[in-house]
């Protein structure tokens, strides 16, 4: 099944930029862009940069937690 996530992943895999995510429910951070981890300064959650979160029920669809543009910039930041 397809998801935000996974097409994020596939499309960075295809352009060479290979990212590291965790997850701690309901949440999924972003944890490394190409083997350098995001630092304490671009992200003020107390687990890690908060990609996209699960919704909470079974039926919802994972989702972005922030907009687009900043996670792409961060993503820019450690590539």
């Amino acid at each position: 099944m397809e998801n935000v996530i996974t097409t994020l992943k596939n499309r960075l895999s295809k352009i060479g930029i290979e990212i590291e995510m965790s997850g701690n429910y309901p949440w999924i951070y972003l944890d490394k862009v190409n083997g350098n981890r995001i630092k304490q300064e671009d992200f003020t959650a107390n687990h890690g940069f908060n990609i996209a979160w699960f919704g909470i029920r079974n039926d919802d669809k994972i989702k972005f937690a922030e907009d687009p543009k900043t996670i792409i910039s961060i993503i820019r930041k450690y590539r």
